[in-house]
């Protein structure tokens, strides 16, 4: 549809994740004909690769797509850094990466009454105070493919690795929309919406939004990041500028950054209005009403465990389970239980490091177990996370199970065996 009246390749091209055979023989019986050589016409150049311009990737990372590309870092390596090396941090793209000059590169910030103004990256820089947030991101199919399980659903197979950790810098986005005139308390429902300079063949760009107070909130710490881990954003994650909203889903903090407007109504971008969102088991995709739901904004509590891996043989004796756990809208993870039985007895996980500040718990927890094993033993080690609020993960998948297998935070199950 996107294509109508005009060539399908860029567009065939832009979507690469669909090229798969289950798709093509979908659409073999749509097959009009071929033309002959003689007629047909050359692929216009927006036909050729739009992902030729991507950077380059570490060779670890566990790849979901190539094309837009999509991966996460190995499960056993997500647990021993509370930082998650930038080249390491999973990377969710949903169209190519843009190549943006960072000394001709302008933010927009627009608003009701036609104000606005045109940021430098120098600027930003300059203008306004540095600010630095440690906080986790995770997308919102991060475990889907346990989901897939239970039923088929729509989406990349993530595994437990679409989550990761870092120490963002700079500047609030309070203080930018303060210094364009929007800073004040606004009656009604209104939104900050973002707008990347990614964008399809028709030349519409990724896009997502917050509520407005939240962005203005001083305690929310919303960073317009030009720097991660110390280090300049990479290409992968949004340079020159992305937005951070900590404690809300990955997917609201848009990358490349291009525009900012304060609007009555929130994004109207695909991934805000028809993506992104939660129903019921019983909703499938003849009957799915996206207007029905909301946008998810803050996730639900989440543990995995990050070692051992599923399958794995370990020896008898002290076993060490590792993992993290995290919740959203900065609520603190205050306890992760675990068990090596399935579930009928459980034991208290240690949480490493600092207590967050309440309220403004960004980061997630990497959490640890020791507990003895017997030779020859078939061991189901689960883990379930409680936050401050006490919200706890459900038992199973099948009850929270949705057509586009979001929001999958059930009880975290890896079996193994101990070896004689």
């Amino acid at each position: 549809m996107l294509a109508a009246g005009g060539a399908l390749e860029p567009f065939w091209a832009l979507y690469a994740v669909h090229n798969q055979p289950h798709v093509l023989e979908l659409l073999r019986e749509y097959k009009v004909g071929e033309l002959s050589p003689e007629e047909a016409a050359p692929a216009p150049a927006a036909a050729q690769d739009p992902f030729a311009g991507d950077p380059p990737r570490h060779p670890g990372l566990r790849v979901n797509s190539q094309k837009p590309f999509n991966a996460e870092p190995p499960a056993e390596l997500l647990g021993e850094s509370f930082l998650t090396p930038n080249e390491l941090f999973f990377t969710r793209n949903h169209l190519p990466v843009p190549a943006v000059d960072p000394g001709t590169y302008r933010l927009r910030v627009e608003g009701p009454g036609g104000r606005g103004v045109s940021l430098s990256l120098a600027e930003l820089r300059s203008r306004f105070p540095k600010h630095e947030v440690t906080a986790t991101l995770q997308c919102a199919g991060n475990r889907r493919a346990e989901m897939s399980r239970v039923r088929p659903v729509k989406g990349l197979a993530w595994d437990i690795g679409a989550i990761s950790t870092a120490r963002w810098g700079g500047a609030r986005l309070r203080d930018v929309l303060l210094h364009a005139g929007f800073g004040q308390e606004r009656e009604g429902e209104w939104h900050v919406c973002f707008e990347g300079l990614d964008v399809d063949a028709g030349g519409a760009p990724y896009g997502a939004s917050i509520p407005y107070g939240r962005a203005v909130s001083p305690a929310a710490e919303v960073l317009l990041a030009y720097e991660m881990n110390g280090q300049e954003l990479p290409r992968d994650h949004g340079f020159p500028l992305r937005v951070v909203v900590p404690g809300v889903v990955g997917a609201r903090s848009v990358k490349w950054l291009g525009r900012v407007a304060v609007s009555p109504a929130e994004s109207p971008s695909h991934w805000q209005r028809n993506d992104y969102k939660g129903f019921s088991p019983c909703v499938d995709w003849d009957t799915v009403d996206f207007t029905a739901a909301p946008a998810i904004q803050e996730l639900p509590v989440q543990s995995a465990i990050t070692q051992p891996r599923p399958g794995a043989a370990v020896p008898a004796g002290e076993l060490t389970v590792k993992g993290y756990a995290w919740s959203g809208g900065g609520r603190e993870v205050v306890r992760v239980d675990v068990s090596l039985d399935g579930g009928r007895t459980w034991r208290v996980a240690r949480l490493l490091g600092e207590r967050p500040v309440p309220g403004r718990a960004w980061a997630w927890a990497l959490w640890e177990v020791t507990a003895p094993v017997a030779a020859g033993a078939e061991l189901e080690i689960v883990c379930k996370a409680v936050d401050g609020s006490y919200n706890v993960q459900p038992d199973s998948v099948a009850p929270i199970w949705n057509l586009r297998g979001v929001l999958s935070n059930a009880w975290h199950r890896v079996r193994v065996t101990v070896t004689h």
